[in-house]
C-alpha cells in the first residue's frame, strides 16, 4: 500500500470537513456543458468592489457558462474617495463598477442607498425587497453579516429578510468580504476553484482604481490561496449555504 503523504492527508481532510464542495453548476468533475436553464446569480454588496473582490472569480465562472450575472451595490460608494463629495466619488465608483462588471460579464445594479448612512428601516426593507424581487433571482449571494463594516452588515439583513419575504424563494449563500479584517467567524461550507478565473477577478478588483486596488486585492491573493489550498487548488473562493433554502439544489456542474 502506497504510503499517504502528511500533505495530501490535510488536503484531504480539509475537503472532508467540508461537505458538498461547490455551488449549483460550479461543482468540479464533471465537463462544462451548454446549460440546460439560464439561471440568474446576484451578488449584492455595501460597494462598489465588495461583490467583485468576495465573488468575483465565482461570477465570472457562472458568466463564462452563460447565466445572467449581477452585481448589485447597496450604495455608489459615496464616502469612499476622500477629498471628492458625495456626488463626484458616486459618479467616479459608478464608472469603476460598470467598468470592473463588464470584465467579469456581468451587470451591475445599484439599490440606491448612500455609503455611510446605509439604513435598516421598514422602508429600506420594503424597497431592497421589491428590487430584489423584481429580478427573480435563482441564487443570491450577501456578505456575512458578522462584519465590522455597518454597510456589510446592513446589506446582509436586507437580502435575508427579502429572501424572507419570497418565502425563501432562491438560493441564499454568503460571501467573505475581507475575512479578519471585517468578515468575522466565517466557517465556509461551500469553496469554488476560482484558478481559471482569479485573473478576471483581479483584473475588475483594479478597475476600481480609486479603491487603491494594490493594496486592498494583495489581502484577497492571500485569501484566495488559502481557501485554495483548503481545496487543493491554486485559488478558491469561499461562500456559507443557508441550509434552509431551497430543499432541492440546482444541477451540479462545474
Amino acid at each position: 500500500m502506497k504510503p499517504v503523504s502528511r500533505r495530501a492527508l490535510i488536503t484531504s481532510s480539509g475537503r472532508a470537513a467540508i461537505a458538498a464542495v461547490g455551488l449549483p453548476l460550479l461543482a468540479e468533475g464533471i465537463p462544462q456543458t451548454a446549460p440546460s436553464r439560464r439561471l440568474k446569480v446576484i451578488v449584492a454588496g455595501g460597494h462598489p468592489d465588495d461583490p467583485e473582490s468576495s465573488a468575483g472569480g465565482t461570477m465570472a465562472r457562472y458568466a463564462d457558462l452563460g447565466h445572467e450575472v449581477v452585481a448589485l451595490y447597496l450604495t455608489r460608494g459615496e464616502a469612499g474617495i476622500h477629498g471628492k463629495s458625495h456626488a463626484e466619488a458616486a459618479r467616479i465608483r459608478t464608472e469603476e463598477a460598470e467598468k470592473a462588471c463588464a470584465i467579469l460579464k456581468a451587470r451591475a445594479l445599484f439599490a440606491g442607498q448612500i455609503d455611510g448612512s446605509c439604513e435598516v428601516t421598514n422602508a429600506a426593507y420594503k424597497q431592497f425587497a421589491d428590487l430584489l424581487s423584481a429580478e427573480k433571482p435563482d441564487i443570491v449571494f450577501a456578505p456575512w453579516p458578522v462584519d465590522s463594516h455597518r454597510d456589510h452588515r446592513a446589506t446582509s439583513l436586507l437580502v435575508y429578510d427579502a429572501w424572507l419575504k419570497v418565502n425563501k424563494g432562491f438560493e441564499l449563500y454568503y460571501t467573505e468580504v475581507m475575512s479578519g479584517v471585517q468578515t468575522q467567524t466565517f466557517r465556509p461550507t461551500r469553496l469554488v476553484d476560482i484558478t481559471t478565473t482569479e485573473a478576471r477577478k483581479r483584473e475588475a478588483c483594479y478597475a476600481h482604481a480609486s479603491q487603491e486596488p494594490k493594496e486592498f486585492y494583495s489581502v484577497h491573493e492571500l485569501m484566495n490561496r488559502f481557501r485554495g489550498s483548503e481545496l487543493g487548488v491554486t485559488y478558491a473562493e469561499a461562500f456559507v449555504r443557508h441550509d434552509q433554502d431551497r430543499p432541492e439544489s440546482l444541477p451540479m456542474i462545474p
